[in-house]
């Protein structure tokens, strides 16, 4: 008699938590599709001609030129075969040229991305260590001076304007006391590292050079400092709520009873039953920080997406706003995805819903 096999539960194509995950990327694709079409409708609603909007009034008055890019992106046919036509475009890593650095969107962007990420990354990795710790404090010391204390400090950090807080920042450490670089991401002296993958820091790793990564780390400091300020406070707040909501729940009860000790129950209890909801102010900050750099990154001479940004904007960079737009938007639902994948794997009663 032959002997069946049997598939694991979890590996199961019916298994709960892979059925939550595929109608979740489904969700995402559909968002996706959504996010292509209002970028290409921005080409249709350009006031006046969008061939003269993409290509520049010089470029424009070159008949051959016109009819090369009509021919390229199908201008001359129905709008739902240009919209097929730009998909199949960006498919190929075709974003159009930028008029500002005249060169494809696409490679600008390969470029001010990484610079983007490795800044913000480090602002969500210091805001989650120090918001969690403040908010865990606050939470199992509510109501004594130590909750006060870091509830005023939390308030601070969100009052204080980004922009204000960066210029003297940098008018501080860097100006006044010299204990900080100045703009970019590395010194004139030092050349980036080989490119794996765009953060300086983590390619100058892979490559095994310590200088140009201890320059690339103390470049980020200031950067990170004030993206991070905001964050931190406004994780230390959600952080407290949320532990003071779990720390009165019947299992974290009985966790104590057990005489478990105080950062057993506060990491296998509290945290974890918490995760949840920090999880996802986690998920919409670190999108905000990737999308919202453009005044941090002005101040500091930083080459990431805002500035990238800001300069498409200010020289009416048809292209270049609408590749920084789909990339934003990508963004957001790769966050959301992952912040999405996390939920079914920490609580089974999402995947189950």
């Amino acid at each position: 008699m032959a002997s069946s096999i049997t598939v694991p539960r979890r590996y199961s194509a019916r298994s709960p938590l892979v059925g939550y995950l595929l109608r979740r990327l489904g969700t995402s694709i559909l968002l996706l599709i959504g996010v292509t079409v209002v970028t290409f409708a921005l080409t249709n609603l350009v006031p006046g001609n969008p061939v003269a909007a993409a290509l520049g009034e010089g470029a424009a008055s070159n008949p051959a030129t016109v009819a090369a890019y009509v021919e390229k992106y199908g201008l001359d046919q129905p709008l739902p075969l240009q919209y097929l036509t730009y998909v199949g475009n960006l498919f190929q890593g075709d974003m159009g040229t930028s008029l500002h650095t005249r060169q494809p969107v696409a490679d600008d962007l390969l470029k001010a991305v990484p610079a983007t990420v490795e800044v913000a990354l480090g602002a969500i990795i210091v805001s989650l260590a120090v918001g969690t710790a403040l908010g865990s404090l606050a939470a199992y010391r509510r109501g004594k001076i130590t909750d006060q204390v870091v509830r005023v400090v939390s308030l601070i950090g969100l009052s204080i304007p980004t922009f204000w807080l960066a210029l003297t920042s940098f008018y501080i450490f860097f100006l006044q006391l010299r204990i900080a670089p100045g703009s970019g991401r590395l010194s004139p002296i030092y050349t980036p590292p080989p490119t794996v993958t765009g953060l300086y820091t983590v390619d100058a790793l892979l490559a095994g050079q310590w200088d140009i990564f201890f320059d690339a780390m103390a470049h980020l400091m200031l950067p990170v400092f004030v993206l991070s300020l905001f964050t931190i406070g406004l994780l230390t707040r959600f952080v407290r709520t949320s532990v003071l909501e779990v720390l009165d729940a019947d299992y974290v009860r009985a966790g104590r009873a057990k005489g478990l000790s105080g950062s057993r129950v506060l990491f296998g209890y509290v945290l974890r039953g918490a995760s949840l909801p920090i999880l996802t102010i986690v998920g919409l900050a670190f999108g905000s920080l990737l999308s919202g750099t453009v005044l941090v990154e002005a101040v500091f001479a930083w080459p990431g997406l805002g500035t990238y940004a800001y300069e498409s904007a200010t020289s009416l960079d048809l292209p270049g706003i609408m590749g920084v737009g789909l990339v934003v938007g990508v963004i957001y639902l790769g966050i959301n995805f992952i912040v999405d994948m996390l939920y079914g794997v920490l609580d089974p009663r999402v995947r189950l819903a």
